[in-house]
């Protein structure tokens, strides 16, 4: 028989680890490079742009298009890399609080 009681306080259990797994992920960094390192993106867990380095010989104003499309790469790599890593550290910390769900994804979870 279905037990109600049991898998209500499952849910309860996976919504307060949740709730923690994703406050921890603003501890959970990422850097990426563009332009052979000459610009630098360190995001969080939390899909959150910590730091830009951007190498000195870029910014002599001569190349502002190829600084920008420099910036931009180093952060969608960094934003798509560190999401992945929040993907993988949500699963590992919710692992065995429910059964095995076909199509549960972490995606939709706007991480």
């Amino acid at each position: 028989m279905f037990d109600m009681m049991g898998m209500m306080g499952k849910v309860k259990e996976l919504q307060e680890k949740m709730k923690q797994a994703q406050d921890e992920l603003q501890y959970l960094t990422a850097t990426a490079e563009a332009g052979g390192g000459l610009v630098k993106a360190t995001a969080n867990g939390q899909r959150r742009l910590l730091k830009l380095d951007i190498d000195e010989s870029l910014l002599t104003g001569q190349d502002r298009e190829m600084l920008a499309d420099l910036v931009v790469a180093a952060v969608n790599k960094v934003l798509q890399d560190v999401g992945e890593q929040a993907k993988e550290e949500l699963k590992r910390k919710t692992s065995g609080l429910l059964p095995n769900v076909p199509g549960l994804d972490f995606g939709s979870l706007g991480i």
